[in-house]
């Protein structure tokens, strides 16, 4: 009797010193004062609304690039909302025919040819191509005012960028977007900078 204690006892304290390292670094979430633990849940609770609104507001239509498959082009969401492929050439159109007659086409709805030029869907990512050098204020400024990378004194957003559209979302969605595209995984790619028209505007 007393070998088969000394053999549980030995055994209860392997385990013991086995679980003490995986224990130890679990978080103690429980420990965490009150006010912080609730403004890390409010803090995911913002970002899954940011997540949200993206969605529901088809910003991957075009900030995301498409990959083609035996049923059409889908989302390539391993590149998701990287903007306009660097590597991608502009669309093989004959612009001067869609700029006269006030067409408008796109390629992969990442690049899109109209009476404006040709413009390239933004890399939104975390990444520092995209807007993770990007203030709150820049991101209310690009979509409130439709002002370039969010500076005043920039040109403004091309078509078929919404901004007009998306300005009037409140302070509190507009916040919880920018809080999602800043959580996401950053993704390195230099959208190509947008070409002004081929034909000159009327009375030039």
């Amino acid at each position: 009797m007393k070998i088969f204690l000394f053999i549980s006892s030995l055994l209860l304290f392997a385990f013991l010193m086995l679980s003490t390292p995986i224990l130890k670094h679990q978080p103690e979430t429980s420990k965490l004062p009150a006010g912080v633990t609730t403004a890390l849940q409010q803090d995911q609770e913002k970002i899954k609304l940011g997540e949200h609104l993206v969605l529901t507001s088809a910003c991957h239509d075009c900030h995301t690039p498409k990959k083609m498959t035996d049923k059409g082009p889908v989302m390539d969401y391993d590149r998701a909302l990287s903007g306009h492929p660097a590597s991608l050439p502009p669309p093989d159109v004959n612009r001067k025919e869609i700029e006269q007659k006030n067409l408008v086409v796109t390629q992969t709805l990442t690049a899109w040819v109209g009476p404006w030029g040709i413009s390239y869907a933004a890399n939104l990512t975390s990444d520092a191509t995209g807007i993770g050098n990007w203030t709150e204020k820049q991101f209310f400024t690009a979509i409130r005012e439709g002002k370039y990378k969010g500076l005043e004194n920039n040109r403004t957003l091309l078509p078929p960028m919404p901004w007009d559209m998306y300005r009037n979302m409140t302070d509190k969605e507009l916040s919880a977007i920018f809080a999602y595209l800043k959580s996401t995984r950053p993704i390195k790619n230099v959208v190509p900078a947008p070409a002004p028209p081929v034909t000159a505007a009327p009375g030039k």
